[in-house]
């Protein structure tokens, strides 16, 4: 009975150790697929900005053609780097996954691309005085030949990221047909450990879908405003989740009048992304009923105290009413000082008019900003200004004003922009979430003027 035991004792450690043996070589395997993914992700994201690049080149020479101005000069000049550091990620990308295809492809690509800044960019700059429908021809023609290339490499970009996902998905299922042999063969352990890995799966499966409902609610799909452009990027500090505590928003309250706002929950992952939802909509609510920020911001904090029984959760937040109309915006901040304006002679730091929401019952004082044709209003959470360097010094509100003072002037470009370099500063690894929404105004257009 002993020997039984003991060889059976012995049949299950050996079963064990080639479980976890198995397991960690499946969860290697399955590691390096997901970096390929990404790596493939990044790639199609890259190809996407180096296309932009391409127009923002076009854009900016056809402009020099016209007028003549060193500005358009100087914006090419950012394109061109722009669209060669793109250019050089995709060429990574593709060499690292051996796709000869689309290497040819992209040198294609490159080939008349370079084409084009010999022919036009260049023949323009070295002679400002040629015809700009000329210009407009040969642009045109080698542009029709790089979308049809461009086409091509998002195919390859895209057949290579399912096949990842493919694989990852067989390796998964190989991995569970091993587990089903090991049921069989060792009776009454394998059994126990089927059932743990059903409970493990049955609660992953109950995490994405919270996952994903927490995402459907944190992020806003912004409807478009009157005189407006609107850019926000978003990367949380945690490599599992991508959501956490940060949430920002943007809703029409009028044709003229939209709700801007941002706030940072206390707390990381899916525990503080679940209050995302109740800030955002609850707010939405109480701005249609009032205009005011600081009585929005007094009513939000008198509900969020009675609602959330934890007393260690508080918010930080950002609330704006904009009109587009008259370039006005009323703010109210509840301990939230990431918020800026970028006028043409340097960045404004909007000051904070009140106690962070869940602390006191404090009233929350309005502000007024009068805004003029190009100002950037720029808020962001605390992981922009507490993001910290390799040596542990802090961002800070000055250097996060410098950052955004030479950001892009597209919204879009600055706050991606923006996450990027936190993301370097701290050599990619992220201390807290990052939330960045950028909305550029412009002076609305007169019936007279649209008509001229």
């Amino acid at each position: 009975m002993r020997v039984t035991t003991v060889i059976f004792s012995a049949l299950l450690v050996a079963a064990l150790l080639v479980s976890v043996q198995g397991a960690l070589a499946t969860r290697a395997r399955i590691a390096a697929t997901f970096d390929r993914l990404a790596v493939m992700r990044d790639a199609q994201t890259a190809l996407e900005r180096m296309l932009r690049a391409e127009v923002e080149e076009q854009n900016a020479v056809r402009g020099y053609a016209i007028g003549h101005d060193p500005f358009y000069r100087r914006e090419y000049t950012d394109a061109t780097r722009t669209f060669e550091t793109a250019d050089a990620h995709v060429l990574l990308a593709r060499q690292a996954e051996h796709l000869d295809a689309g290497i040819a492809q992209l040198r294609q690509y490159d080939r008349s691309h370079e084409g084009w800044h010999r022919t036009v960019a260049a023949a323009l700059f070295a002679s400002p005085s040629r015809n700009v429908a000329d210009l407009d021809r040969l642009t045109k023609r080698y542009s029709d030949i790089e979308n049809a290339r461009a086409e091509t490499l998002r195919a390859l970009l895209a057949s290579r990221s399912r096949e990842l996902g493919g694989s990852t998905q067989a390796q998964i299922n190989r991995t569970l047909y091993v587990r089903a042999a090991w049921l069989l063969l060792f009776g009454i352990i394998a059994i126990v450990l089927h059932a743990y890995g059903m409970r493990v799966n049955r609660r992953l499966a109950e995490e994405q879908t919270t996952t994903q409902t927490l995402q459907r609610a944190f992020r806003s799909e912004f409807v478009s405003l009157p005189n407006c452009e609107i850019g926000s990027a978003y990367s949380s500090a945690s490599s599992q989740v991508a959501i956490g505590g940060d949430v920002f928003d943007v809703y029409r309250l009028s044709p003229t009048l939209a709700l801007v706002m941002i706030g940072d929950i206390s707390g990381k992952g899916i525990a503080a992304a679940v209050l995302t939802a109740f800030v955002k909509f609850t707010m939405r609510g109480i701005a249609l009923r009032r205009r005011d920020p600081g009585a929005m911001l007094f009513e939000f904090n008198t509900a969020f105290m009675e609602a959330v029984e934890n007393p260690s959760l508080f918010v930080s937040m950002f609330v704006g009413v904009l009109d587009t109309e008259r370039m006005i915006l009323q703010y109210a901040s509840a301990g939230h000082d990431s918020a800026f304006i970028r006028r043409s002679d340097g960045v404004q730091q909007l000051s904070v008019t009140g106690p962070v929401i869940g602390v006191m019952v404090e009233p929350y004082a309005t502000n007024v900003a009068h805004l003029m044709d190009g100002d950037t209003l720029v808020l962001a959470t605390d992981g922009l200004t507490d993001a910290r360097d390799r040596t542990g010094e802090p961002l800070g509100d000055t250097r996060a004003m410098a950052l955004i003072d030479r950001a892009s002037a597209e919204p879009q470009l600055l706050a991606d922009e923006v996450v990027a370099y936190v993301r370097a500063l701290g050599a990619r690894a992220l201390r807290d979430d990052i939330a960045v929404l950028a909305i550029t105004v412009h002076e609305p257009v007169s019936e007279a003027q649209s008509f001229s």
